[in-house]
């Protein structure tokens, strides 16, 4: 899995007045939480846009006062009108323990019902999936080159990998549907019989 560099300052002072004054100076207040003790440290916000704005789930190599550790977003905190980050909390990652993370779904393939006129609908654009870290799939690729129309693709039937997908087996990733056209056609045709 990709991997982001994000370098931090360790905080001394934890409360709400010295996180105030972090923001004012284009820092996010961080907890990296999953180690032996939880580390308080503060980001550039400009160093952790590439981390959170993006499709794509990261891992993150966190190095605080020459500490350097693996680490997953596991919350972001944003204010309610401005939608300026206001803190993130990070998960240590150990080779041994299991996480679970949201994982992009990629839809590969050309469906023949959609070329034929229907309607592609992706119901679920991630997925949680839970694993090693080591095992972690960059995305979670399904075929769509075998759809025609009126066809699912539920979480069932996704290929067993060196992961656990944890959503609901009967929960809907993708179908094929009738658009508005082949279904006006097909009564046209029912009609002219």
């Amino acid at each position: 899995m990709k991997t982001i560099a994000i370098s931090g300052s360790p905080r001394e002072n934890v409360g709400k007045r010295d996180a105030k004054e972090l923001r004012y100076e284009g820092k996010v207040p961080a907890v990296l939480y999953g180690g032996k003790e939880q580390m308080h440290f503060a980001v550039l916000i400009t160093d952790l846009n590439a981390a959170i704005f993006t499709p794509e789930a990261n891992f993150l190599e966190i190095t605080v006062g020459g500490t350097k550790v693996k680490a997953i977003i596991k919350e972001a905190q944003y204010h309610p009108l401005t939608d300026l980050l206001l803190h993130v909390d990070f998960l240590q990652l150990f080779d041994e323990k299991e996480i679970t993370m949201e994982i992009p779904v990629k839809l590969t393939g050309t469906s023949p019902g959609v070329k034929m006129g229907g309607k592609l609908v992706q119901k679920l654009r991630k997925l949680r999936v839970k694993s090693l870290p080591k095992n972690m799939p960059q995305v979670v690729e399904v075929s769509i080159s075998k759809m025609e129309v009126g066809n699912l693709f539920r979480v069932r039937d996704l290929q067993k990998g060196d992961y656990v997908v944890t959503n609901t087996p009967e929960d809907t990733i993708v179908s094929v549907g009738m658009s508005r056209a082949l279904k006006q056609a097909e009564t046209e045709a029912a009609k002219g019989k």
